[in-house]
């Protein structure tokens, strides 16, 4: 299989195997106007297995949702066809309007227009909890 290289762009590497669809969706690259390729179960060296997105275009990543879904990937600034910038994400601290909080007596399924924010309380086994209620979550 051949997938072409990008002259400028992202590229998010070292996907969890089966997670790249997940993120791609919550990132809502579908939106985007330009070329996206997503490689599923690809070989590697590391992990045996890893899905690859790539990005034929310099966009916003929102770090937060990619480091909540996978915080082991790696985020790679392709500038004339050479890796200007690579970074890990890692999980972050806090999450702001990616999920949902559960718990129907929580004041977030009340007033609707308040943000969904879940703290990051363990990291070892990555458990969020609300801030408003502290139902946790995985």
């Amino acid at each position: 299989m051949n997938i072409d290289s990008i002259k400028d762009g992202i590229v998010i590497d070292h996907i969890q195997a089966g997670k790249g669809m997940e993120i791609y969706d919550a990132l809502k690259l579908k939106e985007l106007d330009c070329q996206v390729a997503i490689i599923t179960n690809a070989k590697s060296q590391k992990m045996e297995r890893k899905d690859i997105i790539k990005i034929d275009r310099a966009i916003n990543i929102d770090l937060d949702i990619l480091g909540f879904i996978d915080p082991e990937s790696t985020v790679n600034i392709v500038k004339e066809n050479e890796i200007n910038q690579k970074f890990h994400v890692g999980l972050p601290k806090k999450i702001v309007n990616i999920v949902e909080c559960q718990n129907p007596r929580c004041i977030t399924s009340i007033e609707k227009d308040l943000d969904q924010v879940f703290c990051l309380t363990d990291e070892e086994n990555k458990i969020y909890r609300c801030k408003y209620c502290e139902m946790s979550m995985k």
